[in-house]
Parts: C-alpha cells; sequence; structure tokens
C-alpha cells in the first residue's frame, strides 16, 4: 500500500540544522590559544618589570662605604725625571798584555789601593838572563866606543870607526829597553787610585793576552749618566742642582751637580745625554747601580693636590667624586657625591695636581668609586689612611 505524503504534514516538519565548518572552528581555537600566550607573555614581562624596578631602587638605596680627604694647595716644585745608570769616575777592567802563569798576586779583593801598586805578576822564565845579555853587549859597545874616540883624538882610528860604534851603542840600549819592556808586560799595577773588585785569578793559573784579572774602580766622586728629552734643553744647565735615589737606600737622598751635557742629541730617540757628579767619600754608590735623578725646572709654584687613589680615568677624562654633606627628610645629617671632571697636571709619588675643576677644602672620595654613581649616598669611613706622600718610601713587610 503506498503512502502518501501530505502538503501540510511537509510544511509543519522543521529544517535541519547546519553544521559549522570545520575550519572555521579551528581558527577559533588558534587565535584563542595566541591570545592567552600573548597575555601570559605580557604579564611575565611586567612581572619582571616590577621584580628589577624593586631590586634596583633596593641597591640604589644601600649607602657605600667610602673614604675621604680634603684637596689642599701644597707648593710644588716642577722637576725633571729621568732614569740612569751610575758609573766610576774612573774606572777599568785590568788585565795583562802579554799570556803566562800567574807568579804572584799580591793584592786583596775590594781594597783601596793607590797609583802604580804593584798588584800581580807573570812567572818572568828566562826574561831576566835576557836581559843580562843584553845589558851586557850595551855595555861592551860602550867601552868600544869610549876606546875608539880615544884613538880618534891621537888619529888612531878613521871617523867612520867612531861612528860604527856609536850606532852599535844605540842598537844596544835599544834591545836593553825592549826586554825591559817585555818584561814589565808581565806585571800589573793600579794605573789610578782607586777600589779593588773581587779578585778573579789565582796563583798558577796560565792566563791569556787580555785576560781580567780585576776590576778597579775610582769611587768618589760618582758620574750618573741619564736622558731627558730635547724639548727640555733650555730648562737645564751646567752646574744645575741634581737629586739622586737609588734602591739599594731608601729614603736617602744623593745631591750632586750637572757637570757636561752631550755636544748633540740623539737622532734615534731625540734624546740628550747628561752626566751630574756625585761626592761619595764613603764609596756607598757603586758603578752600575740604577738610579733615579730629579732636576728641578722653573719656579716653585702652589696646587691643589689630592692622592691619585681619588682620580677615575677613562676615555671621556679624568673625574673625581665630590662629597657633599646635606640632611634627609627626617633631617638626619646624610652624604652624597656626584661626578666632577678634572683637568690633572703632574704627578709626584702618591700625589696629583689639579689644574682645573677642584678648589682647595673640595672633599673627594679616594676608595670605593666604583660602587658610585652621580648623587649616589655614602657613608664615611675614614679609619684607614691611604698613602698621599710627595716621596713615599717603599715598605718591606
Amino acid at each position: 500500500m503506498t503512502t502518501v505524503t501530505s502538503l501540510e504534514d511537509t510544511a509543519n516538519t522543521p529544517p535541519k540544522r547546519q553544521r559549522p565548518p570545520r575550519t572555521v572552528l579551528r581558527l577559533f581555537l588558534m587565535l584563542l590559544v595566541v591570545g592567552l600566550l600573548a597575555a601570559a607573555l605580557i604579564g611575565f614581562h611586567l612581572f619582571k618589570g616590577h621584580i628589577l624596578k624593586q631590586v634596583t631602587t633596593g641597591i640604589q638605596s644601600q649607602q657605600a662605604t667610602v673614604s675621604t680627604t680634603s684637596a689642599v694647595f701644597q707648593p710644588w716644585q716642577p722637576t725633571l725625571t729621568a732614569v740612569g745608570s751610575l758609573r766610576a769616575s774612573t774606572g777599568a777592567d785590568l788585565s795583562l798584555e802579554t799570556s803566562g802563569v800567574v807568579d804572584e798576586i799580591d793584592f786583596e779583593s775590594g781594597r783601596d789601593v793607590k797609583q802604580g801598586t804593584v798588584l800581580l805578576r807573570l812567572r818572568p822564565n828566562d826574561d831576566p838572563a835576557k836581559l843580562a845579555q843584553l845589558q851586557a853587549t850595551a855595555d861592551l859597545d860602550e867601552i868600544t866606543y869610549k876606546r875608539d874616540l880615544e884613538q880618534l883624538a891621537a888619529q888612531g882610528v878613521a871617523q867612520s870607526t867612531v861612528d860604527t860604534d856609536v850606532g852599535n851603542l844605540k842598537a844596544a840600549h835599544a834591545q836593553v829597553a825592549a826586554q825591559q819592556a817585555l818584561m814589565s808586560e808581565k806585571v800589573v799595577r793600579a794605573p789610578f787610585s782607586g777600589r779593588l773588585g773581587v779578585r778573579q785569578v789565582d796563583v798558577g793559573q796560565y792566563l791569556a793576552a787580555g785576560t781580567t784579572v780585576v776590576t778597579l774602580q775610582a769611587l768618589d766622586p760618582m758620574l750618573l749618566d741619564f736622558y731627558l728629552p730635547q724639548q727640555v734643553r733650555g730648562q737645564i744647565s751646567v752646574g744645575q742642582t741634581v737629586s739622586v735615589s737609588v734602591d739599594a737606600y731608601p729614603g736617602k737622598t744623593f745631591t750632586g751637580t750637572v757637570t757636561s751635557m752631550n755636544s748633540k742629541v740623539d737622532t734615534s730617540s731625540r734624546m740628550l745625554q747628561i752626566r751630574a757628579s756625585f761626592a761619595n767619600p764613603d764609596g756607598a754608590l757603586l758603578p752600575g747601580m740604577f738610579a733615579t735623578a730629579s732636576v728641578a725646572s722653573g719656579a716653585e709654584q702652589s696646587l691643589v693636590t689630592i692622592p691619585q687613589t681619588a682620580v677615575t680615568y677613562n676615555p671621556y677624562g679624568s673625574l673625581v667624586y665630590v662629597v657633599h654633606e646635606g640632611k634627609d627628610a627626617q633631617g638626619r645629617p646624610q652624604a652624597s657625591v656626584h661626578q666632577q671632571f678634572v683637568t690633572t697636571g703632574a704627578t709626584r709619588g702618591d700625589q696629583a695636581s689639579i689644574l682645573k675643576g677642584l678648589k682647595a677644602g673640595d672633599v673627594v672620595v679616594t676608595a670605593g668609586q666604583l660602587k658610585l654613581h652621580n648623587d649616589a649616598l655614602v657613608q664615611i669611613d675614614n679609619s684607614v689612611k691611604l698613602p698621599n706622600d710627595a716621596a713615599p718610601v717603599p715598605q718591606d713587610h
């Protein structure tokens, strides 16, 4: 049997709902995830910034502990400083002119000797016998000459015979002198007065010609050779006072005078050689010592000085931290610092001169600058004094 659906039943049937496409659903989910991630990232950065701000505020609020000192006016003598080596006014390494075996040593190491003192002799071997033989020949030639001279007066010999006798006598005397000179080469004498060094040879030792036996140095006065730039030629002259210090005597200064200057400037370095002389009666200074020379140049002046540790050097210039005293909101005393660029001048010892940027009485930080920034609050602790000496003395600990 066939069922017939009426038009009225068809009209009363509700339409079926259409499902949204899957592409739209996926897009919605992706945008939702991206939005959540973005919100989480923004929240994290806001949280991190808040934490960093709190940490920075805490660090800046902490007061660094520093040491301070006041800038002061001090007399300042401009000086030219150089280094050099000491040398004796007269010195030599004594050696032999000929070879031989040491026969006698007539000196002790480190003793003072006078000029002409015999120091060493080589074994003479047959030299005295040769000298005696040559001297006998010279004596015989002299007798022959006197005899022929008498015969010449009686016209018993010719003038040529006497002339031959004169030549023979001179030759014999020359041979004697040559042998004496040869023998003197085997004796070492002090060529000048001075102090001997350490003996380098022993008795019985064979020495070749030129072997050093001992050094001899005249220690008073002592000389110092040092070099200065050619630009300071007009600031130094002969007779000017020179102060010298050596590492062997910390804190002790030796005073001398400029005795000479080289007549030319070294073309490779453009430096001028200066020589100064120093009295050394006690022999404290020795040749070869390394020394620092200071020569006063120009008039003395008064400059603002601070310890060198107070100056911070960077590519933008030299700066110091100047301390300002004030009060906080509750009226309690507090100190803060600010950066001050300065123009530095010459230095001496632990001190630096300030040409511009500071005035006498300004309080500057001498230690603890690495923890500071502009307008930072500080606590001052001067229980430990930093060195501020114009002429510091090295200390052994």
